[in-house]
């Protein structure tokens, strides 16, 4: 594993904390869903983006051809299989359903920043950045 430096972590919740303004100032909440989808794409993909550069400064690089959800999946089945369960809800919620769909329900945003949160910090544990 490639040692992490602070930098890359602290990158990774700035992108976490814009998604989170993104849907706080831009997709107007009510009644429990967000009532514009093109910043709830914007904020999916914010955080899976931030998701992202805190696992690559982990992993490495991939030696072939560009990384996608398996690579990081096989990676992450090595390292810890529980991460690998918050790392698939991740990038269901953030990447798919936010990002390309737009889903607009404001408690799966939440259950998708928080499996983003429980990465970062484990990265944190991991490479003793915390």
């Amino acid at each position: 594993m490639v040692e992490t430096t602070p930098d890359s972590i602290q990158e990774a919740r700035r992108y976490l904390a814009n998604a989170k303004q993104i849907l706080s100032e831009k997709a107007r909440k009510e009644d429990g869903y967000f009532q514009d989808s093109k910043y709830v794409k914007m904020a999916g993909h914010t955080a899976y983006a931030g998701i992202l550069l805190v696992l690559d400064e982990v992993f490495g690089k991939k030696t072939k051809g560009r990384k996608d959800v398996d690579w990081y999946k096989s990676n992450l089945s090595q390292a810890d299989k529980k991460m690998l369960n918050s790392f698939m809800t991740a990038y269901q919620v953030l990447h798919l359903d936010m990002a390309y769909d737009g889903a607009r329900s404001a408690a799966l945003a939440k259950l998708g920043i928080e499996e983003a949160e429980k990465l970062i910090h484990w990265v944190e544990r991991k490479t003793g950045s915390a």
